[in-house]
């Protein structure tokens, strides 16, 4: 059972372990919290995974461009990444738990807006609202996982965590083609409202509380947070799409201008929004390095695998839909596994091995020949997974256990803006890749993930003997 940490406030009155009764309201207030975490994690996981495979369907029924209707991904994306660490950064300041109740909150009402949006900008901005509600839930829910779980069963914690992430990004293609074969898609974002009201039943009196830190909130340095980071996105996107020089400058000029400014503002702060502090640790240092590298040698796969199958193996998107869901479905096995090893092994070794063996597996699906047995494509797709399933857990316990309890929210949003920027990046390079290689670009991007992979699994070895 998982070891609750909470604030005198919140703890039950004098209860001794030997009382059976409070025993048992002890550890059902445990599991109702635990719950309501992995419920808003998975309720953000599959909304990612769900508009992915609706868009098609969304922009018909609007009547909007694919070229225009790709907003009610970017907007969701961006706000997620603009809200993180100023989330993150209020989590230290307030309590996680304030944060993930208002951030489910938050999601839960935009996703209804999402559901009865009836144009195209107004789905948008519901998009973007219910990604600031994610970006909440994002930014704490290690945090909340800390407090939960005792420093000797932290693995644990976190491997259930990623459990649930790879389960939700696996089901959600097939959740969507479900509800889309019995229901239109405005059915995709109202199914998340009774689901939302059920967490925050759970969450509201189970969440465990911290206790308030002694310094302030600065509006200021969290608008250049959100203009740094989103202007660094779309800059991004814009160089992966080799668009005019203008339309990449402008907004990576606001990133580097927001970015320095953002560093002079946080000077001196104790617990600053950007959490360059944690980042002079080298064990938090390491641990970001590989979580960003490996998320976009991810990022890299996910994107061109399809394109990989359909164009270079010549495989229907039926096949391909099945083929994909190997690699996640690995993933959630080998995590929770990974998650027990770390609470007694090395999370540089675990990540470092299980690296290497996803740089193998990604070299393996590089080198398929031009007509490979199922059986093949999905061994390689499984080694693939279990690779990244031994080095998300550990590493999610490295970069917690490695910064002190008082900044948990910091480190909680370090892990969602790594795992964003990470993947963000693979997406971009692999446009990149087509607009270099053309219809070889999928099988470039595999090479490149790769590479990606094996940069990884070094800082992840560093770790071993970094203090």
């Amino acid at each position: 059972m998982p070891e609750l940490t909470t604030s005198p406030a919140a703890s039950a009155p004098s209860s001794s372990p030997s009382t059976p009764p409070a025993a048992a309201s002890f550890q059902t207030r445990e599991w109702l919290a635990l719950v309501a975490i992995l419920l808003g994690v998975s309720l953000s996981a599959l909304d990612t995974a769900i508009a992915n495979t609706a868009l098609p369907a969304i922009a018909a029924d609007l009547h909007a461009p694919a070229a225009t209707s790709i907003w009610v991904i970017n907007a969701y994306q961006l706000a997620v990444v603009a809200t993180l660490l100023p989330f993150a950064a209020l989590g230290d300041l307030l309590g996680p738990r304030r944060i993930f109740i208002g951030g489910l909150a938050f999601f839960t009402v935009a996703s209804a807006a999402c559901a009865f949006a009836d144009t195209l900008p107004l789905l948008a901005v519901a998009r973007a609202i219910q990604g600031i509600g994610a970006g909440a839930l994002m930014s704490v829910n290690i945090a909340l996982i800390r407090l939960l779980y005792s420093a000797a069963r932290l693995g644990r914690g976190v491997g259930l965590n990623a459990l649930v992430v790879g389960v939700g990004f696996t089901l959600g293609p097939a959740v969507a083609s479900l509800v889309l074969s019995v229901a239109s898609w405005p059915w995709l974002f109202a199914i998340n409202v009774p689901l939302g009201l059920i967490g925050l039943a759970f969450a509201v009196p189970a969440l465990p509380r911290s206790p308030r830190r002694g310094h302030g909130f600065d509006p200021l340095a969290a608008l250049l947070t959100a203009l740094t980071f989103a202007a660094l996105i779309l800059a991004l996107g814009a160089a992966a799409q080799r668009e005019a020089a203008a339309l990449i400058g402008i907004p990576m000029s606001v990133a580097i201008v927001a970015f320095l400014l953002l560093l002079r503002r946080q000077a001196g702060h104790p617990a600053p929004m950007l959490p360059l502090d944690l980042l002079r640790r080298p064990m938090f240092a390491l641990s970001t390095l590989t979580a960003m590298a490996s998320f976009a040698a991810q990022g890299l796969a996910f994107v061109s695998l399809p394109f990989y199958f359909e164009e270079i193996l010549h495989r229907n998107p039926i096949d391909t839909g099945f083929l994909m869901m190997s690699w996640p479905i690995i993933v959630a096995l080998a995590a929770p596994i990974a998650g027990r090893m770390s609470d007694r092994h090395p999370p540089g070794l675990l990540g470092g091995v299980g690296l290497a063996v996803l740089c193998l597996g990604m070299v393996s699906l590089a080198l398929l020949p031009a007509q490979p047995h199922t059986l093949d494509i999905v061994l390689r797709m499984a080694l693939c997974g279990a690779g990244f399933g031994f080095f998300q857990s550990p590493n999610l316990r490295a970069l917690m256990s490695s910064a002190p309890p008082e900044r948990s929210g910091g480190a909680s949003g370090v892990i969602g803006m790594a795992r964003l920027l990470g993947q963000t990046t693979g997406a971009a390079l692999v446009a990149l890749c087509f607009g270099l290689a053309g219809t070889h670009g999928s099988t470039w991007a595999l090479v490149l993930g790769a590479v990606f992979a094996g940069l990884a699994s070094t800082a992840s070895f560093a770790r071993l003997w970094a203090r």
